[in-house]
C-alpha cells in the first residue's frame, strides 16, 4: 500500500468510536458499546477530527451531535463497516466443505422441507444443510447463504430462479364452524370472520371471483403474518382463513381443518429456489439444487457418481 493510500484509512478504531457515537448521539453510550470511557472515545473521535482536518460533532456541554461534515461522513463509511464486518463474518464461519445453508420461508421450511429431508440424506449421506428462517429478500454478496426460498415473481437481483411450484390457497376452517352456521354455498362463507395472511389481503377478493360470488368487497377479519398462525386460527373456530393446500396437509388428514369448497386460487406467484449463477461451480451445491427441484416437479435426477 502507498503512503498516499494508507493516509487515506484512518485507524479503525476511530472509526468504530466514530460510528457508535454517530449512532447513539452520545459518547458516553459508544463508549458502553465498544468497551471504552466516555473519556476515550472522545480522544479516538478528537484523533479522527484531526486525521480529516475537519470536526464531526457540535458539543453542547455534555451533548453531541453529528455536524453536517459529520453526517455526510457518516452516511459514506457506516455501510462500508457493515460490509467488513458482515465478510468477516463469514470468513469466521469456515463452514466444511460439505455444508450449505439455506434461507428458507418459515412456513415452508417447517411444512414442505423438513419431511422430506430424509430423502436427501438417504441420497447424499455427508451432506450438511443447514437451513435459516428469512422472509425477506437480501444481497447475497452481504450474506453467507447458498440459496433461498422465494415465494413471488422471478424478480430477485442478480441471481437465477428455479421454479419449484405453484401454490393453490383452499378456504378452510374448523369443521365446527361449519356444522354450527349450516355453510351451503361459497357466498355463505361470507357470514363468517374471513381470517387473511397479511401480506395477501386481497385474497377473500379474489376467491369469491373465482366463485362467482357477487363483487361486493368481503369484511376480512384479524390478519396473520405466518400461515401456520393463521391455520392454528382457522383450526380454533376463529374463522375461516385461505391457505395453501400444501402447508396445512396434517391438518386436512385430521380432520383439525375442514375444506367446505374445492375451489382453490392460484395466481402467478410460485416458489422458486434462488442463488447466485457462481454457486452452480460447486457440485455440492448442485446435489441439493438437483434434490430439491426434483422433489418439487418430478424432474428426473442426474445419476450422481460422488
Amino acid at each position: 500500500m502507498s503512503d498516499t493510500s494508507r493516509r487515506l484509512l484512518p485507524p479503525m478504531a476511530a472509526l468504530h468510536c466514530f460510528a457508535a457515537a454517530a449512532r447513539h448521539g452520545s459518547f458516553s453510550r459508544a463508549g458502553e458499546e465498544v468497551g471504552l470511557t466516555q473519556s476515550a472515545v472522545s480522544r479516538q473521535i478528537a484523533h479522527l477530527e484531526d486525521w480529516l482536518q475537519t470536526p464531526l460533532f457540535e458539543r453542547k456541554g455534555r451533548r453531541v451531535s453529528l455536524n453536517a461534515e459529520g453526517r455526510d461522513y457518516a452516511d459514506a463509511i457506516m455501510p462500508a463497516l457493515e460490509r467488513i464486518r458482515r465478510a468477516t463474518a463469514r470468513t469466521l464461519e469456515r463452514r466444511p466443505e460439505r455444508e450449505l445453508s439455506i434461507a428458507t420461508l418459515p412456513s415452508f421450511g417447517m411444512r414442505w422441507l423438513a419431511p422430506r429431508l430424509p430423502r436427501l440424506t438417504e441420497r447424499h449421506p455427508g451432506l450438511i444443510v443447514n437451513f435459516l428462517a428469512r422472509s425477506d429478500e437480501f444481497d447475497f454478496a452481504d450474506e453467507s447463504f447458498d440459496a433461498a426460498i422465494h415465494f413471488g415473481l422471478p424478480d430477485w437481483p442478480r441471481v437465477e430462479h428455479d421454479l419449484l411450484f405453484r401454490e393453490e390457497a383452499i378456504p378452510v376452517t374448523a369443521p365446527a364452524l361449519l356444522a354450527e352456521h349450516a355453510i351451503e354455498t361459497p357466498a355463505d362463507l361470507a357470514r363468517l370472520p374471513l381470517l387473511v395472511q397479511s401480506s395477501r389481503r386481497n385474497a377473500w377478493a379474489e376467491w369469491f371471483e373465482r366463485a362467482g360470488v357477487a363483487a361486493a368487497a368481503p369484511a376480512v377479519g384479524p390478519s396473520f403474518e405466518h400461515f401456520l398462525m393463521l391455520a392454528q386460527a382457522a383450526a380454533a373456530g376463529a374463522g375461516v382463513a385461505l391457505i395453501p393446500s400444501f402447508l396445512i396437509e396434517p391438518e386436512l388428514k385430521s380432520g383439525a381443518l375442514a375444506c367446505p369448497f374445492a375451489l382453490p386460487i392460484s395466481g402467478e406467484q410460485a416458489y422458486y429456489l434462488v442463488y447466485p449463477p457462481d454457486r452452480m461451480a460447486n457440485p455440492i451445491f448442485r446435489h441439493f439444487r438437483d434434490w430439491i427441484v426434483h422433489e418439487a416437479t418430478g424432474a428426473a435426477l442426474p445419476d450422481f457418481t460422488n
